[in-house]
């Protein structure tokens, strides 16, 4: 008789997932965007969660969970409810940099998560306040150096995925010593801070900090992929102004609690293509220098994988110390 529940329980669970995906979604979905609105992260994760939200017929409502470099929102993903309806917009920040250098991370990047699908790739961009008198990454490196002490640079908070660009950029140009590191509850307080000058250089994924460049707010440098972004075409990359071994280039994708209906997960990652194919939203992340991307779940799983071996071996490279 234990046997036949057993058996039973197991055959209700396996009619029970294909159910769920033909009713879901019938309410609006929590989407966590572990960062302050106004960030990289949060403007590419309102592009892609609109369309979604057109391709699904329900809300997306995206919920700013900043702090401790996207890990506050992490951490409250992998404990929700695996139902479909609470989701992440997970980052190189959040499962591959902040768990390659934390010693007191809330979640595991691997077991608690399942991967859906990525949605864009996006370069860094490094910026100085317009004040500075630098026009150059070697100019920027010089003038610390003349100037012990006296340069501070943002970053989105410890862990974060500006943290790992600007802490890669200073411990390889070897500056790290000299220069001071103020970190911010996210990318947008960093960007907000370098165009008042209270910080005076800043290093983050390209979204959102174009408008700033463009109208002369900050002065851009470098971006660190292996093409000039589209957006700042003027702008060289990291190894035309010196730096080729600088790597430190952004990611963002879809992610749902471990445990979640393979269904449900199949049938956002299908969303996911779909918006990210799209004319309309190709459009608006080209226009701040990002690229569209889509997977399936293994490859995304394979991929987050590689990602922290990665960095763990980057920052191991290097010798990146993050404060707690």
């Amino acid at each position: 008789m234990v046997r036949l529940g057993i058996a039973l329980l197991w055959g209700c669970a396996l009619f029970a997932q294909p159910a769920a995906a033909e009713t879901y979604p019938d309410h609006a979905i929590r989407l966590i965007s572990p960062n302050p609105a106004g960030g990289a992260n949060d403007t590419i994760v309102r592009i892609i969660a609109a369309k979604m939200s057109s391709i699904l017929g329900v809300s997306i409502v995206v919920d700013n969970r900043g702090g401790a470099g996207g890990r506050i929102g992490a951490e409250a993903v992998a404990r929700a409810v695996p139902d479909g309806y609470t989701l992440l917009a997970g980052s190189v920040g959040t499962h591959a940099f902040a768990p390659a250098v934390s010693k007191q991370l809330g979640y595991d990047p691997i077991k608690d998560f399942e991967p859906i699908s990525l949605f864009a790739m996006v370069q860094n961009l490094l910026v100085v306040n317009p004040k500075l008198p630098v026009r150059s990454v070697a100019e920027l490196i010089a003038y610390a150096k003349a100037n012990p002490g006296k340069l501070n640079y943002a970053s989105g908070g410890p862990g974060s995925t500006s943290h790992f660009a600007v802490a890669m950029f200073v411990a390889l140009a070897g500056i790290d010593k000299i220069t001071v590191h103020v970190p911010f509850r996210g990318g947008g307080p960093a960007m907000t801070a370098t165009v008042a000058g209270d910080t005076q250089f800043f290093f983050s994924p390209i979204a959102g900090m174009v408008p700033f460049a463009q109208a002369g707010s900050v002065r851009a440098l470098a971006v660190s992929g292996d093409r000039r972004s589209q957006a700042l075409p003027d702008v060289p990359t990291m190894a035309e102004a010196g730096m080729p071994q600088y790597k430190a280039v952004g990611w963002f994708g879809l992610m749902a609690p471990a445990a979640t209906p393979s269904a449900i997960i199949e049938k956002l990652s299908n969303t996911v293509g779909d918006a990210s194919k799209s004319p309309d939203v190709m459009a608006a992340l080209n226009a701040q220098g990002i690229s569209p991307a889509n997977n399936r779940p293994k490859e995304f799983a394979a991929f987050i994988q590689e990602q922290l071996d990665l960095h763990r071996q980057l920052t191991k490279d290097v010798d990146m110390k993050i404060s707690e």
